[in-house]
């Protein structure tokens, strides 16, 4: 996704080393991240399938029965909320979230950031709003450490999107967000100046062993 260079009609995303540390607390379960919206109810229009965990109990209380179906390959009482056929969530009510306080943990930690973050949008044609607001988003930068931590993040999403071949079967990650939290998991093995002598192989086995260190807690 190439970067604009008018920045007047951008929207300030914070500073990158802040916000990634945060996201990188999310994807560990230990914290959130706080989402500038806004009025962008993007995420809430681009037919997506909301999952609905046990323990999100006082949105399970108020999200009709008719709107859940069960999550494949998930334990029972893990479900998926659905959209309506226009692709908006069927939880909007005038334009806004009618179970807002008691939504679902996905909605709280859902950050469209991370696709900036990572240079890609947020999917095709069917998420043009949310497209629009991440090619919006600018980040700062407090250091010379966050910028070139922010480029890491960007040249391995790029690689994981086009050497998808190149991992284990050939199964590298296809969709935006599983490109996007990779991406952030394993940023740091672009960092290493050696990689520039490395082949596409011994990259994706760094990829995968970064990944692994980070969702074992090794990696902070």
């Amino acid at each position: 996704m190439p970067e604009s260079t008018d920045t007047s009609a951008r929207i300030d995303a914070g500073l990158f080393g802040e916000w990634l540390m945060q996201m990188r607390a999310s994807l560990r379960g230990d914290g959130g991240t706080d989402v500038p919206c806004g009025e962008c109810r993007g995420c809430c229009v681009s037919s997506y399938y909301i999952p609905v965990r046990p323990e999100d109990v006082q949105a399970l209380a108020r999200i009709p029965e008719q709107v859940l179906v069960t999550a494949q390959g998930q334990p029972p009482g893990h479900f998926m909320m659905t959209y309506r056929e226009d692709g908006t969530c069927p939880m909007l009510r005038q334009g806004n979230c009618s179970i807002y306080e008691h939504r679902p943990q996905t909605c709280r930690d859902y950050d469209c950031r991370i696709f900036a973050a990572a240079g890609i949008q947020a999917g095709g044609a069917d998420k043009p709003v949310i497209n629009r607001r991440v090619s919006e988003w600018l980040f700062r930068y407090a250091s010379t450490e966050d910028r070139l931590a922010h480029d890491a993040v960007l040249a391995a999403a790029a690689f994981i999107r086009d050497q998808r071949s190149a991992f284990p079967g050939g199964r590298g990650p296809t969709a935006p967000t599983g490109i996007a939290v990779l991406a952030i998991k394993a940023y740091a093995v672009f960092l290493d100046p050696n990689l520039t002598n490395a082949n596409a192989a011994d990259i994706v086995q760094a990829i995968i062993a970064e990944s692994r260190r980070f969702d074992s807690g090794e990696a902070q």
